[in-house]
């Protein structure tokens, strides 16, 4: 799953153990401007690092992964939880708030060719 959005908060890597860690990070997605979701993502292991080159405010695009878990206390409660487990970031380009670039209309050059010759038909 790929989602833009504008980055709000980002945190320092946490060593959750020796062998595993993590980094959440915060992003504005406005599907709809006028109610705007901040949504939590996670970088981990070696993808923490991704984070480094952005700054507050940057226009982003993630990629990411749904993740869900099952988990049953000790009273045999069962609980799920859910996370936006980010695997890429890419830099929006452009200046914030520029309007996309629209492609150049198709060409008419085609219509302009002289058709008039049998001579390349296959019939």
């Amino acid at each position: 799953m790929t989602i833009d959005g504008k980055l709000i908060e980002k945190s320092e890597t946490q060593e959750v153990t020796n062998s595993f860690k993590k980094r959440e990070f915060v992003v504005e997605y406005a599907e709809n401007p006028q109610y705007p979701e901040y949504l939590k993502f996670e970088l981990i292991q070696t993808n923490c690092q991704q984070l480094d080159g952005f700054n507050i405010g940057d226009e982003m695009s993630i990629s990411f992964n749904l993740k869900g878990r099952k988990w049953t206390d000790p009273s045999g409660t069962t609980k799920y939880f859910n996370s936006l487990q980010a695997w890429r970031l890419e830099k929006k380009s452009g200046a914030q708030g520029a309007a996309p670039e629209t492609p150049p209309p198709p060409s008419d050059e085609w219509m302009k060719e002289d058709f008039s010759s049998d001579e390349d038909l296959p019939f």
